[in-house]
């Protein structure tokens, strides 16, 4: 899908002069938008900004402080699972 975005003429050479690459610069805020609101997954924004690994995903959202929403809670649940998955 292609999405066209119309901004004033000073403003995009103003942004364009600090950020070389202003489509990436906003395909990023896009992602990392969608990604803190839990629209996006990880795998998904490896995918949308083309990222090789997941190492450079996960880099990527350290980078831009962007961390996985777990709780002690989800932990916990984790941790309980496993013990049901590794007593089977």
């Amino acid at each position: 899908m292609q999405i066209t975005i119309e901004i004033p003429e000073e403003i995009g050479n103003q942004l364009q002069q600090n950020w070389q690459d202003l489509p990436q610069k906003i395909l990023e805020a896009l992602a990392l938008e969608a990604y803190r609101s839990g629209i996006m997954t990880s795998a998904q924004i490896q995918q949308l900004l083309k990222f090789s690994s997941r190492w450079e995903t996960e880099q990527f959202l350290k980078q831009s402080q962007a961390y996985l929403d777990y709780t002690e809670d989800d932990l916990e649940q984790d941790i309980q699972t496993l013990h049901q998955v590794l007593s089977e």
